[in-house]
Parts: C-alpha cells; structure tokens; sequence
C-alpha cells in the first residue's frame, strides 16, 4: 500500500487499508492489480478523476487534426489555371493538411483518360520534393482520384 504522501507502507490487510483510508478521510484504490500482492493507494478519487479528465483535455487540444482538402481539375486545364491549383496546393501543405486531386472527366474526355493520367503524374512530379502520394492516381467512375500527403 502507498499512502496519500507517496511512502510505501509495505503489505497489509486489505481491513487495515481500509481503516487507514477511512482515518484519513480519503479512498483506497487498486492502482495495479495484476501484481502480487496487488498494489493499493490512498488519494482522493474525485480530485484524481477530475485531474486525470484535465490532463486529457489539455492533451486533446494540443494535437492538430489532419484535414483532407480537395483540388478539382479537368483534364484540359490551362497552364495558369493549373498554376494557381498547384499554389493552393503548396499552401494546403504548409497548413499540414493532406490534399486529395480529383480530376473531373466529363463526355468524351473518358476516351482518353491517358491525358488525365499524364496530368496527375505531372502534378506528383512537381511536387514529389514537399509531398508524398498516398493514393495513387486510379480512376473511379468518370473521376481520377490522388492523395498527397505534406513530407
């Protein structure tokens, strides 16, 4: 048994804990049970409930979420239109987020989807010194589909 001031009492009846706990006014909780004997503290259940929430709270707000943000292209997209996907991409990367290119076929542009192929290899080439592909480019539906994540 540990006491509320951390000095290890060594191995006493579970009795004897419990009238230590109960004169102290605090609780006896089981901190490891596996071992032999078990592992017993004296502290306040609330005050550690309530500080254990805390700690997880603060731990909560510090992690950032990753967003996954969408660029939306066609396969005949001209260059300055692409120039500036590629610097929204560049800043997308710089916030931290993955960014997901969708590359839109529509009519007869399914007829060669090898142009659109062409593109995203050109958008991955471009950037392959800041990002890293995730998804490779594949075609879903009228869609071809790539996830770039920042190094």
């Amino acid at each position: 048994m540990i006491t509320d001031d951390g000095n290890n009492t060594g191995a006493i009846s579970v009795e004897e804990a419990l009238k230590l706990a109960d004169e102290a006014g605090l609780d006896l909780v089981e901190v490891s049970p596996n071992m032999k004997p078990p592992v017993c503290k004296l502290l306040d259940y609330g005050k550690f409930k309530y500080q254990t929430q805390k700690k997880a709270a603060e731990a909560k707000k510090k992690q950032k979420t990753v967003e996954v943000k969408e660029i939306k292209m066609r396969p005949n997209i001209d260059t300055h239109d692409y120039d500036v996907k590629l610097r929204s991409i560049h800043r997308f990367f710089e916030d931290g987020d993955k960014v997901k290119v969708t590359l839109r076929f529509r009519g007869r542009e399914m007829a060669h989807q090898e142009l659109g192929m062409a593109l995203l290899k050109r958008v991955q080439g471009e950037l392959e010194d800041v990002s890293k592909v995730e998804l490779y480019p594949r075609l879903e539906g009228r869609q071809m589909i790539m996830v770039l994540a920042p190094r």
